[in-house]
């Protein structure tokens, strides 16, 4: 079972891009501030590689989630 990653986006995505703005909405972050929770796969840490710029990233832990 794969585990899981908070992204946070910390930059805008405005003076980049389209495709960068494209994998930051693809990543559901839509305003600075905003967190999501995605999967740890090879797919989406590569998304998140492409823009690591933008993003501060840490590990999520399931079971502070459940508690």
């Amino acid at each position: 079972m794969p585990g899981k990653l908070r992204v946070t986006l910390v930059k805008s995505p405005v003076s980049h891009t389209e495709r960068t703005r494209s994998t930051v909405r693809a990543l559901g972050l839509h305003r600075i501030g905003d967190s999501v929770e995605i999967a740890d796969t090879p797919e989406m840490l590569g998304m998140v590689r492409a823009v690591r710029f933008l993003l501060r990233t840490e590990e999520s832990n399931a079971e502070e989630a459940s508690q």
